[in-house]
């Protein structure tokens, strides 16, 4: 599993995961399309943003983790 880093960009962090647009949005960052996504890094985003860059990292790589699936329930047929 790849994690997000503070070196990252922007850029980067939504080729990793689609969804990472949704955390952005959540820490009110909605100019991930603009042309400085593409050089401006994770922590410094946050910095322009006054951000916790950690709590911003620790979302983004609750994208990562594994979903536990819920069991498939078979009935038997009578």
């Amino acid at each position: 599993m790849k994690k997000f880093t503070k070196g990252m960009t922007i850029g980067d962090a939504l080729k990793l995961n689609k969804k990472s647009e949704q955390v952005f949005m959540g820490f009110g960052m909605h100019c991930f399309s603009c042309g400085f996504a593409q050089m401006e890094t994770l922590e410094e985003a946050a910095q322009v943003h006054d951000i916790d860059v950690d709590l911003m990292l620790e979302k983004l790589n609750e994208l990562q983790k594994p979903k536990p699936q819920k069991p498939i329930k078979i009935s038997k047929k009578k």
